[in-house]
């Protein structure tokens, strides 16, 4: 019994149980609801009031009046707004300004909280206050807009099997939301269908009831169809796993641009999960717009930037095969009469005419022909050839075979120059010294007189 009584408390056993209960009593007599009410009001009337030691006096104050305690000066200086001199035009302006005018200002603003829906929308549209609207104004309900429901969707099933079998070369869109009527069955034999088509480009299947079944079954129609570009299948019940096989079956054939399938029956995907979907992302040179809820950021900024990526690399206004070199032109050089040596030395790195030709075969714009062409390398691309964006587009093998060209046109114009010093006319005399060579002009007519 001792053991009972200090023994601490067991959480299985009920709180009646746990303690000995002293204050139960047996009851006086029957109760009756009716008397004990009568009794209540009997006494609470028979009961005199208490005396008053004076009488009341309308608008007579007694014992102390509360004063609230004094506000720091620190306190009081921050409450203090801040005086903001906006010019005599503004303050003039704004104080001559009717309700009506503040209120198109208040909503051109974004004060939404200075008036209600009436005004604002009443402003945007330049209709005019409603009567009795303002900020004295008694405010009102309005009534509400009441739209039209939206139609069902009318596409019958069997038939858009039937067509998606015998492959409808007219058939290019298929929308099948809201219909959630449709059979395991029928979902059967559409995605096997659907892996023989070749005109169906998307496919729409929003809050049908699509399972991880089904899915499953899509999954391996997408990976035999070359021809879908957008696939539509948010609010289903398709498990993270299923989420990630879809994913996966777009790498393919790698014909899909958009993938949606978000709001889902789980609706947190996981780190796993989410790691796993970017990984595959990142496989995707298609893809271009993915409908999916991702928790962790780093999972967003790579599914982010790899989609820009592929944005990029499809958009043809940046497929150019050297986009990081600019070719300036120049006018000829004068050829000064000086040593091939110190013309070496002065003369400024060019790439030659004849490599013209094959820039023009590996560029889409023709590339002029001038006498000089100068590379000039862009600011925003890296050492390794890749752009702040981060695509690589520069083919390596042009830039080998542009320095090979420009080293043998070097050694072609260096010999000319030699020749150019050493090649006498006919008609000057050349007398030969064992120390130097004098070369002398043919006298003139004037001299000969």
């Amino acid at each position: 019994m001792l053991a009972k009584e200090v023994d601490p408390d067991d959480s299985f056993l009920p709180p009646s149980q746990r303690t000995n209960y002293e204050c139960t009593k047996n009851p006086t007599g029957p109760l009756d609801r009716k008397k004990l009410i009568d009794h209540i009001n009997k006494q609470a009337l028979e009961t005199p009031d208490k005396p008053e030691l004076e009488p009341f006096v309308p608008g007579m104050v007694r014992g102390k009046k509360w004063i609230p305690p004094p506000v720091e000066r620190k306190l009081q200086e921050a409450a203090e707004q801040i005086a903001i001199d906006m010019g005599d035009e503004y303050e003039q302006a704004l104080n001559d300004a009717t309700q009506e005018e503040i209120i198109d200002l208040a909503a051109i603003l974004g004060f939404h909280s200075m008036m209600n829906q009436d005004q604002y929308h009443a402003s945007l549209l330049n209709k005019g206050q409603p009567v009795g609207l303002g900020w004295d104004g008694i405010t009102k309900s309005s009534i509400q807009k009441v739209y039209p429901a939206e139609k069902p969707n009318m596409t019958d099933p069997e038939e858009t099997i039937k067509r998606i079998k015998d492959d409808d070369s007219s058939l290019v869109d298929v929308n099948l939301n809201n219909i959630k009527t449709i059979s395991d069955e029928q979902y059967e034999k559409m995605f096997e269908a659907l892996q023989s088509n070749t005109h169906l480009e998307v496919l729409s299947l929003t809050n049908v009831g699509l399972t991880d079944r089904t899915a499953l079954l899509l999954a391996a129609a997408i990976e035999r169809n070359h021809t879908l570009r957008v696939l539509n299948v948010e609010t289903n019940f398709i498990s993270p796993p299923v989420i990630v096989t879809l994913v996966k079956s777009l790498l393919t054939q790698m014909t899909i641009e958009e993938f949606r399938a978000s709001n889902q029956r789980s609706q947190v995907l996981g780190n796993k999960i989410e790691m796993e979907i970017t990984d595959l992302v990142e496989k995707n040179t298609t893809l271009l717009r993915l409908g999916l809820h991702l928790e962790f950021n780093d999972a967003r900024h790579r599914v982010a930037a790899h989609l820009q990526r592929n944005i990029d690399r499809n958009d043809p206004q940046h497929c150019h095969p050297i986009p990081y070199y600019r070719y300036l032109t120049v006018p000829p050089p004068i050829r000064s009469k000086r040593s091939s040596a110190e013309r070496s030395v002065s003369k400024e790195p060019s790439i030659p005419k004849s490599i013209g030709n094959e820039l023009d075969q590996l560029s889409e714009e023709p590339v002029i022909q001038k006498s000089e062409i100068y590379l000039e390398i862009d600011s925003n691309s890296t050492k390794d050839g890749r752009s702040s964006r981060g695509s690589l587009y520069r083919p390596h093998h042009v830039e080998e075979r542009m320095d090979e060209l420009v080293g043998v046109e070097e050694e072609e114009e260096e010999e000319e120059e030699e020749e150019e010093v050493h090649a006498v006319p006919q008609d000057y005399d050349v007398e030969e010294d064992p120390d130097n060579i004098v070369i002398r002009p043919p006298p003139s007519d004037d001299e000969d007189m």
